[in-house]
């Protein structure tokens, strides 16, 4: 149905193709650079059809106008932020609807990171592309919302069904193992996740993408609203502070 073509990119970024083999649509998630995302392409045989940002900042929009300019490509990319994203033509919001193929694409608002920041679900297919909303093992920082925001954004990530592909932009899960073990010690799933990434990494291997079920199980920001965590951050009861506890601790890892 689709083919997904990984590659790393600028120091710690990954970039994705997205290719329907029915309609041949290629899509490319985020544009890191732009001429390694046109070279992979070209490898491949594919062109890009379209550009789907998650949010403005460069080295998730940085590569449009070259990709635009090689390629005659429609630029789609969040309403909020769309006086930042280079070339945006399509301006997507929470709740509508895009084509891949005959695929339908779901958008997803999951501001916090950036006030505007959108994720491509595409549920015939199990995968999400969320840009920098949520790491293996990790969320991204709070940099333009607050934490009540953040929270309320990756709550809607959770909901999506757990076997789920989660497709995040960098390569962060050993950093943000060694800091999820320091606030959920006694959490089996986690050490069994975190002694994976350590073993993938020491191989050279990529962490990404993950599954959600893992995340639920072992990400100490989607577990905000577990009892025993709230407890343990000082917080019984309320997700919003104990979320906030945990992303003022690993800001200061």
């Amino acid at each position: 149905m689709l083919d997904i073509h990984q590659f790393p990119c600028l120091n710690d970024n990954y970039g994705f193709l997205v290719h329907d083999r029915e309609s041949g649509m290629t899509v490319a998630i985020d544009t890191p650079d732009g001429a390694k995302y046109l070279e992979e392409a070209k490898s491949l045989g594919w062109t890009i059809d379209a550009i789907w940002n998650t949010h403005w900042h460069p080295d998730h929009a940085g590569g449009n106008l070259k990709i635009k300019d090689e390629t005659g490509c429609r630029i789609i990319g969040p309403a909020g932020e769309a006086q930042k994203i280079p070339g945006i033509e399509d301006q997507m919001r929470g709740g509508d609807t895009l084509k891949l193929g005959e695929l339908t694409v779901k958008v997803i608002d999951v501001p916090g990171h950036t006030l505007g920041h959108i994720a491509y679900y595409i549920p015939d297919a199990k995968v999400a592309f969320v840009g920098d909303a949520l790491f293996a093992l990790g969320c991204g920082r709070v940099f333009e919302g607050d934490p009540k925001m953040m929270w309320t954004s990756l709550s809607r990530l959770k909901d999506l069904p757990p076997e789920t592909k989660i497709y995040c932009a960098h390569e962060y899960t050993a950093a943000n193992a060694r800091f999820a073990v320091t606030v959920d010690p006694d959490n089996a799933k986690l050490a069994a996740y975190a002694e994976d990434v350590k073993l993938k990494r020491q191989r050279g291997d990529w962490t990404v993408p993950t599954i959600l079920s893992r995340e639920l199980e072992a990400n100490p920001f989607l577990r905000a609203d577990d009892p025993a965590l709230q407890a343990a951050m000082g917080h019984p009861g309320d997700p919003v502070s104990t979320f906030a506890e945990i992303r003022q601790r690993k800001d200061n890892f």
